[in-house]
């Protein structure tokens, strides 16, 4: 399987995106860790990096200030 990883920090909390190849699309999930949800939804993209800054965008809206490190 081809999986790409992203290093997120967004409002000073790390996230790890992994992105893996499912058809012809990328899909991009927050990578469970121990101690942490896996509730959460993927995002869809035509590209790795088009899965993950979906998803980081959610991430941005759903923390309330748009700021991003990494």
């Amino acid at each position: 399987m081809n999986v790409h990883r992203f290093d997120k920090t967004i409002n000073g909390r790390a996230y790890l995106i992994e992105v893996s190849s499912v058809g012809p699309e990328w899909r991009a999930q927050i990578r469970r860790t121990p101690g942490t949800s896996g509730e959460h939804m993927p995002f869809y993209g035509k590209t790795p990096d088009e899965a993950a800054n979906l998803l980081t965008r959610w991430l941005l809206i759903a923390n309330g200030r748009p700021r991003t490190e990494g």
